[in-house]
């Protein structure tokens, strides 16, 4: 077996590489955001690879890839289910495989507390590939931080050659990062972007969608074709804006783009679908009685008659995302908007609910996906009529 290092030769995807004594860790925004980041929260789920991978081309039958997985484990909840790596080769599914050991950080949201407990390296093996020069992607699992130790295959590895693909840069909740759906490629993002033939940049970060003037500035520094913006359910279940800060706050995180992308297809998202917010303000919380039976569901726990004084509601969003985008592309030909609920509306949810209140499960991740190709992509779509 032949060992080849991690370099950013090999890694699509991440915006930074953090080189460690244990293996190289890749990161979805760059080291002058990290040090500005105020939570916990975005610094766990930026550093999990939604839509990272290694991409080489080899003739390799035999490609292992040493990892150290982080676990995560939180107080009163069911175990989480491990990350699944996936390898495609030319584009086409070709093995799946997890790891079961890893450092382990455990989290008790009650207490506010978190513990990292190091762990084991483990190895992930792929058999059986083609025996000829093919083009390989190792997608990292969506929602498990992974540092990555070595490659090695049974045949030499070359840097990836140019697809000539437009790159599509991504910014979104933990919907877009891949809450609940099962493998890296099944998230909706990913299965946009394989039936459009882009290159994905994904900066969704579970429950940090907040319009944070850093990660605008990290999408303005990004290399890009393409760029759409989901803004709306992080800013309600956080309970964390007022309609007289909103509408600015959206307004400065679009020009921060533009000061780097003037020109660039852009495109604002508003919310899908999700009952329990509609009209409803935030806070967002566990839903204690089905913590209770082992599972997990969420709760709007605000005053539908706050929104008249400036709480946020996806409904009250929506409508001025629709507003702003509509005046803004007065001066911007480039800029367009897409309502949510045309990815997930009443109808869908009546067939696939959300089966914890509040993120879309494997199917509803290929519903969503299937249909922003379509409105997005497609020779009709927003960001060619």
């Amino acid at each position: 077996m032949l060992t080849t290092p991690i370099t950013a030769a090999l890694v699509r995807g991440a915006l930074d590489l953090e080189y460690t004594e244990r293996g190289v860790r890749p990161h979805r925004l760059p080291a002058s955001a990290r040090q500005q980041i105020p939570d916990g929260q975005l610094a766990m789920t930026e550093a999990q690879p939604s839509g990272v991978r290694l991409a080489f081309r080899s003739t390799a039958t035999v490609v292992e890839l040493d990892v150290i997985a982080t676990k995560r484990v939180y107080a009163g909840v069911p175990p989480r289910p491990d990350g699944v790596y996936e390898v495609l080769v030319d584009g086409r599914l070709a093995g799946q495989a997890s790891v079961t050991e890893g450092d382990t950080l455990t989290i008790d949201m009650s207490a506010g507390t978190a513990e990292s407990q190091p762990g084991p390296v483990r190895t992930l093996r792929f058999t059986g590939l083609p025996d000829e020069d093919k083009d390989v992607e190792i997608w990292l699992p969506h929602d498990e931080a992974t540092q990555l130790v070595v490659l090695r295959t049974d045949a030499t590895v070359h840097s990836a050659q140019s697809n000539g693909r437009l790159t599509w840069l991504h910014h979104g909740s933990s919907i877009s990062h891949g809450s609940n759906a099962a493998t890296p490629t099944g998230i909706w993002p990913a299965k946009a972007a394989a039936l459009a033939g882009v290159d994905l940049v994904n900066m969704g970060f579970g429950g940090s969608a907040l319009l944070d003037p850093f990660t605008a500035r990290a999408m303005r520094d990004t290399a890009a074709d393409l760029i759409s913006v989901k803004i709306g359910i992080n800013l309600v279940n956080s309970d964390g804006m007022r309609m007289r800060v909103f509408g600015p706050a959206v307004h400065g995180f679009l020009d921060t783009i533009r000061e780097g992308h003037p020109t660039t297809p852009l495109l604002v998202v508003s919310p899908i679908l999700c009952p329990i917010h509609e009209h409803t303000p935030g806070p967002c919380a566990f839903d204690p009685d089905a913590m209770r039976e082992g599972k997990v569901r969420f709760v709007a726990t605000g005053d539908p008659a706050d929104a008249k004084a400036g709480k946020l509601t996806l409904s009250t969003i929506r409508e001025e995302l629709a507003r702003i985008a509509k005046e803004r592309s007065t001066t911007d030909p480039n800029l367009s908007y897409l309502d949510g609920l045309d990815l997930y509306g009443e109808a869908d949810h009546a067939e696939l609910p959300l089966p914890d209140d509040l993120h879309p499960d494997a199917a509803t991740h290929r519903l969503i996906g299937e249909r922003f190709a379509r409105l997005a992509f497609a020779d009709d779509g927003r960001w060619t009529s």
